[in-house]
């Protein structure tokens, strides 16, 4: 492990470049969407694939991904991650203008996505492990509020890319893919691993579970509510993953140790975590579809709409970490969570006007989600045995990225039948009222659960070694 602090802080670095295009990704899509629709003539719900198929992918995988990076050794997974994830979005980029185009693209979304599960746990694991208990707070409120920026710059660039072509958006993570290369070789992190088992049977049942369910919640608007189809989709995947919770508490090596949720305070991390991103990731596809179908903004436009919102974000991550060191959690999750669920009630009253009428609302609705989710994350990773940060890791992204695409899918269900009839902007802001409900009951979840938590009313103490687990 790196001793000095230079070395430290080059570590940091080299991780924060190497998840850069996942984060760039998350933003920088959503703006190109219709650019891609005119070029591939996509399906009524191929847009929101596109998006969600990378997410599903993310969210099916980290579990896997974090196990193998403990396995395997997270430097090894981190430069498999950023390799596999440049290749897949050059062939994005790649996608043939034909009818195939659609099924291309979200086939190569999903392994960008895949490639992703392994990069981003092992990335994670590096920093933490790189920086002491008194110090990570601090160190991972900087890779959250720089990568949580990051996400800003999608926006940014996806303006100027898409005028070439939206190809682009793709194309450009293989510059920054090759620095992340060049940073990981040089900051040489060590190469943690530990030699266990690896369930596949769990990875199968909950990647299907997981798969199953969003399916049908995505597919809800094609095919109906009461349909047999997505019945059966939601019905099977929540008992597939009922199934994987009952294998995962009798295996003595599983995929996810699922005892770390008799921890209270990990429990209640992972739920405001859940609720968060119901909301934090589909935002920016809303928002984009809004600013270019309402305010008529085009793609370089819509990214500085969405950059207001990193205003508020980037700096209360900075707070929020701060707060962590010094008082734990709860504090700076309370607060977020207050001020998020009043503020999308905000934003939501001043959509339909313009961007100087709704910046005030967009900037407050950013800090109060930046003041949540560098705490929770790092709450949580605080609580895991030391040589287990991967596996930790491959939890809270697992719960990050499922609920990303079941706020997706769900929301964009209500999107898609509130428009005909009501117009986008009503249906917008009936997508951003929802968002302030979700964050009105993490903001219940973090009162009542993270009361008396061991570790969110106080810094949180060194990781203990796992205790083996009982029968």
């Amino acid at each position: 492990m790196p001793t000095t602090q230079g070395s430290k802080y080059l570590v940091l670095t080299a991780m924060i470049f190497a998840v850069a295009m996942m984060f760039i990704d998350q933003t920088i899509v959503a703006i190109a969407v219709p650019a891609i629709d005119r070029d591939l003539d996509l399906t009524g719900t191929g847009a929101q694939w596109i998006i969600n198929g990378y997410l599903l992918a993310l969210a099916a995988l980290f579990a896997l991904g974090g196990k193998l990076s403990d396995v395997v050794g997270h430097r090894t997974m981190v430069l498999i991650g950023i390799a596999g994830f440049a290749i897949a979005s050059a062939l994005c980029g790649a996608a043939p203008s034909s009818g195939a185009g659609e099924a291309w693209l979200i086939a190569f979304r999903i392994v960008q996505g895949a490639f992703g599960a392994i990069l981003f746990p092992s990335a994670l694991a590096i920093a933490a492990a790189t920086f002491d208990v008194a110090e990570r707070g601090k160190a991972l409120a900087l890779f959250f509020g720089i990568t949580g920026a990051l996400t800003s710059v999608g926006p940014l660039a996806g303006g100027f890319l898409i005028d070439w072509t939206w190809r682009a958006i793709f194309w450009i993570n293989i510059p920054v893919a090759l620095i992340a290369l060049a940073l990981t070789l040089r900051a040489r992190p060590a190469e943690d691993k530990r030699v266990v088992p690896v369930d596949t049977r769990g990875a199968i049942l909950v990647s299907a579970g997981m798969g199953l369910a969003v399916l049908g919640l995505q597919q809800a608007s094609v095919w109906g509510w009461g349909s047999v189809a997505t019945i059966a989709c939601l019905v099977v995947g929540a008992a597939v993953l009922a199934g994987f919770i009952l294998y995962e508490l009798r295996t003595p090596d599983p995929l996810i140790e699922m005892r770390i949720f008799a921890d209270r305070g990990f429990a209640a991390d992972n739920v405001v975590l859940f609720l968060l991103c119901v909301c934090f990731v589909p935002l920016f596809f809303f928002a984009s579809v809004y600013a270019q179908a309402v305010l008529h903004d085009d793609a370089g436009e819509t990214g500085l709409y969405l950059l207001v919102f990193f205003l508020g974000f980037a700096g209360a991550s900075q707070i929020g970490g701060r707060i962590l060191d010094r008082h734990g959690a709860r504090p700076a999750v309370i607060a977020g969570c207050a001020i998020s669920a009043v503020a999308f009630r905000w934003w939501a009253s001043r959509l339909g006007s313009s961007l100087s009428d709704e910046w005030p609302a967009i900037v407050v609705t950013g800090a109060g989600l930046g003041l949540v989710l560098s705490p929770v994350s790092t709450d949580a990773l605080n609580r895991a045995p030391r040589g287990s940060y991967g596996e930790v890791t491959g939890v809270t992204q697992t719960v990050r990225y499922f609920a990303s695409s079941l706020g997706l899918a769900v929301l964009g269900t209500v999107f898609l039948n509130r428009t005909p009839a009501h117009g986008v902007t009503e249906a917008t802001a009936t997508v951003y009222r929802a968002m302030g409900g979700v964050m009105a009951v993490a903001l219940v979840v973090a009162l009542v659960l993270m009361k008396g938590g061991r570790v969110t009313d106080a810094p949180p103490p060194a990781p203990a070694e796992r205790a083996p687990a009982s029968p």
